[in-house]
């Protein structure tokens, strides 16, 4: 009785030189079968550093549509991307849209998770002098500046008559306010063991923000800057105003408040220190806005994504065919995403269920505005984050293999958030059994 070995070989691009000839060569060699993933276009990040016209970019398109062009399979990240690369290299093989989706350690943090982040966060958001005077005051293990875990019925009168009611603690004098270090604010205190409680998130926290970034050209930082300087300026004025209102709850209620903002940019690159001694100089001044870059370990960015109230993309795509994965990340995590808007990232954020898409700062600072207006308590922001908490369904049916050049079109397809496993289970293992099946028939 014969026995048939068989076996596939999974290639993700880019790396592209040399690998796509080695997997190629593998393929002749072993009778093997080549899947490439296809998560961008080695060709055009070398053009982002070398210019399109030169000579080791004009190789490289050719290197990659000879060795790219015969696999077995393909699996593309975005629909755009199948459709382009099957007309300009007549892909040969099977093809297939496999959308990312981050591993389960992305999810939504628990207040627990939160707490204990910061209280390992603290030395680093210690040493940023620009911090100082800036969050709430705090006592780990008891508090931090975004959690707290003593009663509020059980605070000390002393501390009471500076943080008063709920409703004081939110309002906009109360935020304004830098902190006493004579006088003890919310869960500053440490209670009694009796009376420690499970962690609960400060109503009088400012509003975090994050944003993963590369510190490269395909990633404009200086958008997000400037939409965080018409911020601080919008949040003075709408201060200003409510302090204007005559000092009752219904005419206060008129005018829209915003809260702190704490902008924590997470990555290193080239192009971080210049960015950040401009902001440094910019928020000396600054009275509502912090923007901080901090460098996390693996476990810990989860947990801060997590943690966040809102999130922002400022990839581009070199091609304009893949999808940012930091926000995949986000969404793993039930954060909705602020993101700069390219050719296809309708294909991951829709603006309005999930996230909200800008093309300028002033854009950018506006959806600032609309979703933190009244934070904590952001309706709109709370839609966002319901559409992500909404995961797929499960098929029993597998999917039909596409090998046609043309993708649904718009509204086709109804958005769903699904798992890794989902998207695998019904796209490429289908796929992989289908030949496992067939030979050994």
């Amino acid at each position: 009785m014969s026995h048939i070995v068989f076996f596939s070989c999974f290639e993700k691009n880019p790396p592209t030189i040399p690998t796509l000839a080695v997997v190629w060569l593998v393929e002749k060699i072993t009778g093997s079968k080549v899947i490439i993933d296809w998560h961008n276009l080695g060709y055009s990040i070398l053009a982002m550093k070398l210019g399109s016209d030169h000579p080791f970019v004009n190789f490289a398109t050719l290197f990659e549509a000879k060795f790219g062009r015969t696999a077995y399979a393909h699996l593309f990240v975005t629909n755009a991307m199948r459709d382009y690369l099957v007309q300009k290299w007549d892909l040969q093989g099977r093809k297939l849209v496999l959308h990312d989706r981050p591993p389960h350690r992305f999810h939504r943090s628990s207040s627990q998770e939160i707490h204990e982040l910061f209280i390992r966060l603290k030395p680093s958001l210690t040493l940023q002098a620009p911090l100082r005077g800036f969050l709430p005051e705090s006592s780990a293990p008891y508090s931090t500046p975004f959690t707290h875990t003593a009663s509020e019925q059980l605070l000390t009168p002393e501390v009471s008559l500076d943080g008063g009611s709920a409703a004081r603690r939110n309002s906009i004098e109360y935020r304004a306010k830098i902190s006493s270090s004579s006088i003890p604010p919310v869960s500053a205190k440490a209670p009694l063991y009796t009376e420690v409680q499970l962690p609960s998130r400060r109503p009088d926290r400012p509003a975090l923000v994050v944003s993963s970034t590369s510190w490269t050209p395909d990633e404009d930082f200086s958008i997000l800057l400037e939409a965080i300087q018409m911020y601080e300026v919008r949040a003075g004025e709408l201060a200003g105003l409510h302090g204007k209102a005559e000092n009752t709850r219904k005419e206060q209620s008129r005018v829209g408040t915003l809260p702190k903002l704490l902008v924590i940019i997470t990555g290193k690159g080239p192009l971080r220190e210049k960015y950040m001694q401009e902001v440094a100089k910019l928020q000396e001044k600054w009275k509502w806005v912090r923007c901080v870059s901090l460098w996390l370990e693996a476990e810990d960015y989860p947990i801060l994504l997590g943690s966040a109230d809102l999130g922002v993309s400022l990839h581009s795509s070199s091609s304009a065919l893949d999808l940012p994965m930091k926000v995949v990340d986000m969404f793993g995590c039930g954060l909705p995403v602020c993101a700069l808007n390219f050719a296809c990232l309708d294909e991951l954020v829709k603006d309005g269920l999930n996230g909200v898409v800008f093309e300028t700062a002033s854009q950018l600072a506006q959806q600032f505005e609309d979703l933190l207006t009244g934070f904590p308590k952001t309706p709109r922001l709370n839609d966002l984050r319901a559409s992500l908490s909404r995961t797929s369904k499960r098929h029993s049916a597998p999917p039909v293999v596409d090998t046609s050049r043309q993708s649904a079109g718009p509204g086709q397809e109804e958005w769903r958030w699904g798992t890794w496993e989902e998207n695998w289970n019904l796209t490429v293992k289908p796929l992989v059994l289908s030949d496992l099946s067939g030979h050994d028939r």
